[in-house]
């Protein structure tokens, strides 16, 4: 039987595209799975590779450290824990789209600002974002 490829902390950081001092902290915290050799050394998987992929895709979506320990212990349970584990990503993705439109409705008022300014520009309109403006009497947009 053949053996999987090990890597280095320094190796998989460098594959996950992180520090090497994330991949100690998820280990150190648990949320990463991850046996030691005879002399204590984390040894990592494409497995492990895979789980800092799955880690960092939940931390860009918000999900704090401790959730996705609670996610990772429920992976770690076994299929007596899938519907768990189901649930968990069923909030998390409506979590996800819920920023998803807060961030679009950010984009929509720095659409509607850059309009405004390029309407100014083009001296279409007077500039009425500067706090000078409202010294005058006029009501600044900025």
């Amino acid at each position: 039987m053949e053996h999987a490829k090990t890597y280095s902390v320094k190796e998989i950081a460098e594959k996950a595209g992180m520090t090497v001092h994330a991949v100690r902290f998820y280990t150190d915290k648990g949320l990463l799975p991850c046996p030691r050799d005879e002399k204590g050394r984390r040894i990592f998987t494409d497995e492990s590779l895979n789980w800092l992929r799955g880690i960092q895709c939940l931390r860009g979506c918000g999900v704090s450290v401790e959730d996705i320990k609670v996610y990772s212990d429920l992976c770690m349970a076994g299929d007596e824990a899938l519907q768990a584990r189901y649930a968990f990503m069923v909030r998390q993705r409506e979590l996800a789209y819920q920023r998803l439109r807060e961030a679009q409705a950010l984009v929509e008022y720095m659409e509607h600002k850059v309009e405004h300014y390029e309407s100014i520009l083009r001296g279409e309109l007077p500039d009425d974002t500067t706090m000078a403006a409202d010294k005058a009497g006029h009501t600044g947009k900025n």
